[in-house]
């Protein structure tokens, strides 16, 4: 089964371009079956489709919910929990990587980095907090192994880093435009219909695969050395908003204890 692991979503991304509609009609025409919406710090762009479309269009595609989570350290992680856990806390960007993991594998979902050998501060690879701990790597349960958006030489490390530590390849688009839409995606040999049984299938170590081809129309190649003033940018932007929320994480994160021993 063919499911893209990275989707940006109009609903859902500031960024995104493409609705959630159009998304899937653009996948299901290039012989894909599901799609992993990772909208960045939101879970909007699903929320759409399960309040407007799920049950009344494209019934023989799978959406998956997911999100791509901004840490305070550790650049963009890819996140999945079970269909059951509501955690309005993975909307509120700025955990560092370490408690992000623990809160993560507490209520029974996987993450790992999304682009992880790509920009500096984004990627997971490029940070301090990997330089300082290598071994952080092995708590993970996946790699973006493949991502259309970046070049041959940051997939070949990123595909590395995952057979180095035992841990599953996913393949994502990260289409943010209808162009880049579908042009990753990962091949699983199994049948996934809900979030629970790609979480079982990573856990198994079932054997998957990122694969694709490149997007040529990122923002970096087309504004060049510019784009470093852009990542410079987005690293106090995220800094500072992190800190914002910082009361928020906690109030949001105490609530999830409480219902957790109640249930």
């Amino acid at each position: 089964m063919k499911i893209d692991m990275h989707c940006h979503t109009k609903e859902g991304s500031l960024d995104g371009k493409v609705p959630i509609g159009d998304y899937i009609q653009l996948l299901k025409e290039k012989g894909i079956q599901g799609m992993l919406v990772t909208d960045h710090n939101s879970y909007n762009g699903y929320r759409h489709w399960k309040k407007h479309m799920k049950g009344k269009e494209h019934e023989d595609f799978v959406v998956l919910k997911g999100i791509e989570y901004d840490t305070i350290d550790a650049g963009h992680i890819l996140v999945i929990m079970p269909e059951t856990v509501k955690m309005y806390l993975l909307e509120m960007r700025g955990l560092p990587v370490h408690l992000l993991i623990d809160i993560v594998h507490h209520y029974g979902g996987i993450l790992g980095p999304a682009h992880p050998c790509g920009e500096k501060f984004m990627s997971y690879a490029r940070t301090k907090r990997h330089r300082k701990n290598p071994q952080l790597i092995k708590r993970f349960d996946f790699v973006e192994a493949f991502n259309a958006c970046e070049p041959l030489e940051a997939n070949e490390e990123a595909k590395k880093l995952a057979e180095e530590n035992g841990l599953a390849c996913f393949g994502g688009s990260d289409a943010h435009k209808e162009a880049c839409v579908g042009l990753a995606y990962t091949d699983i040999p199994k049948n996934i219909t809900c979030e629970s049984d790609l979480i079982k299938c990573v856990k198994r170590k079932i054997p998957m695969e990122g694969e694709g081809s490149f997007y040529k129309g990122t923002v970096k190649e087309k504004i060049g050395k510019i784009n470093k003033l852009l990542v410079f940018s987005f690293w106090f932007y995220n800094k500072g908003a992190g800190m914002v929320r910082r009361n928020k994480r906690k109030t949001e994160l105490k609530k999830s204890e409480e219902e957790q021993r109640t249930h």
